[in-house]
């Protein structure tokens, strides 16, 4: 992957423009940077070889999909001599969107929709029973915003005018 700070000024709205709608154009992204289509498509191409875009994905309705119910799962080992091979024992449980090793009082923090409460208790127990963890469970009652574009451009300097 390349170095941070390794693309310019197009790049960045190229990258802003994508991160809004990966549906846009080639065209469309020409209109928005003011370079001809091919240059458009020759920078997106450098940006996926580089690994900057890593690939492209609808975004789907949980509530559409019967899975309103979501919520963060904690997770701390039993044993704290236990191997750190949770992410592969709970791979194969569809409904954990997220896997993320985290610093703090436990070891992993999931990610996970569901049906209903009743299907949260069932995966807590095959969560429980695969990695041979304790779990405390936080439901998530409102999403106020979820998977917004990763910012381009370094944030200004604090204290700055």
């Amino acid at each position: 992957m390349a170095a941070a700070g390794t693309h310019d000024a197009i790049d960045e709205a190229i990258l802003r423009e994508l991160s809004r709608d990966a549906r846009m154009t080639l065209a469309q992204l020409s209109e928005r940077t003011g370079l001809s289509v091919s240059a458009v498509q020759t920078r997106v191409r450098r940006l996926e070889t580089r690994g900057v875009i890593r690939g492209y994905k609808a975004e789907l309705s949980p509530e559409a999909l019967g899975k309103p119910l979501s919520a963060f799962i904690e997770i701390t080992p039993l044993d704290p001599e236990q191997a750190d091979d949770v992410p592969q024992l709970l791979e194969h449980l569809p409904a954990i969107e997220a896997c993320y090793s985290v610093a703090g009082d436990s070891s992993y923090m999931l990610f996970v929709r569901v049906p209903t409460p009743r299907d949260i208790e069932a995966l807590i127990r095959e969560i429980r029973k695969a990695a041979f963890v304790n779990t405390r469970t936080t439901v998530v009652l409102q999403t106020f915003y979820e998977g917004r574009p990763i910012s381009v451009t370094p944030p200004e300097s604090a204290g700055e005018d």
